[in-house]
């Protein structure tokens, strides 16, 4: 599983590598960039997903195990 994602940010186009909570999704980001605060684009269910060069690791896991699942949250 992979913990570490490089969000790329919309607006000001700045990366940043950023470690990923393996059980549980980032909703907001402020780029330290430019400052805007980042939200999961629709049917995305956080900013790595959304933004990131690598899904969240609930994601990683749900897609390991074979059940296609687009979103961290309970359903």
């Amino acid at each position: 599983m992979q913990i570490v994602s490089t969000i790329t940010c919309p607006h000001c186009q700045a990366a940043t590598t950023e470690t990923m909570p393996t059980n549980a999704c980032w909703f907001f980001y402020e780029c330290q960039h430019c400052r805007k605060r980042l939200q999961p684009l629709a049917g995305d269910c956080c900013v790595f997903c959304s933004y990131g060069d690598a899904p969240c690791p609930p994601i990683q896991e749900a897609r390991e195990d074979g059940d296609g699942a687009t979103c961290c949250l309970p359903q």
